[in-house]
C-alpha cells in the first residue's frame, strides 16, 4: 500500500484503475498481491523520467484534404442554416459550439467567406 501512495501517478486515476484491473487479473487467491515490478520505481517526490514519443504515423495528404473539405462543408452549411450570424443565440458558432472568434479563425483557415 505504501508504494501504491508513493508512486508519482502521471496518468492520475486512469492509470491507478488500470494498475489495479491488471493485478486483479494476475492475482490468484483471496489476497490481491502486486509483485515487486508491478509498479515502476518512481518516488511522488523524484521527477519521472521524460518517456520518448512514438513516431506518429505519417498518412497520405489527400485524407487531410477529404477531413478539410468535410469540416468546410459543414461549417459553410451551419453558417447558411444560421443566414450568416456568427454571433448570439441563433449564431453559427453557438450551434457548432466554438468561440465566435475560433469561428472567424477556422472560417479563414478554410477560405470561407459570405458570398
Amino acid at each position: 500500500m505504501q508504494r501504491l501512495m508513493n508512486y508519482y501517478w502521471p496518468g492520475n486515476i486512469r492509470e491507478l484503475q488500470n494498475l489495479l484491473a491488471r493485478a486483479v487479473v494476475l492475482s490468484s487467491g483471496p489476497v490481491l498481491r502486486m509483485e515487486e515490478g508491478f509498479l515502476p520505481r518512481v518516488e511522488a517526490n523524484e521527477t519521472p523520467r521524460a518517456s520518448t514519443p512514438e513516431p506518429r504515423a505519417s498518412f497520405p495528404e489527400p485524407a487531410n484534404k477529404e477531413l478539410n473539405q468535410i469540416e468546410r462543408n459543414h461549417v459553410f452549411q451551419v453558417l447558411q442554416d444560421a443566414n450568416w450570424v456568427i454571433e448570439g443565440p441563433k449564431g453559427a458558432a453557438l450551434i457548432l459550439g466554438l468561440h465566435p472568434n475560433t469561428l472567424r479563425s477556422r472560417m479563414k483557415k478554410l477560405h470561407i467567406q459570405r458570398p
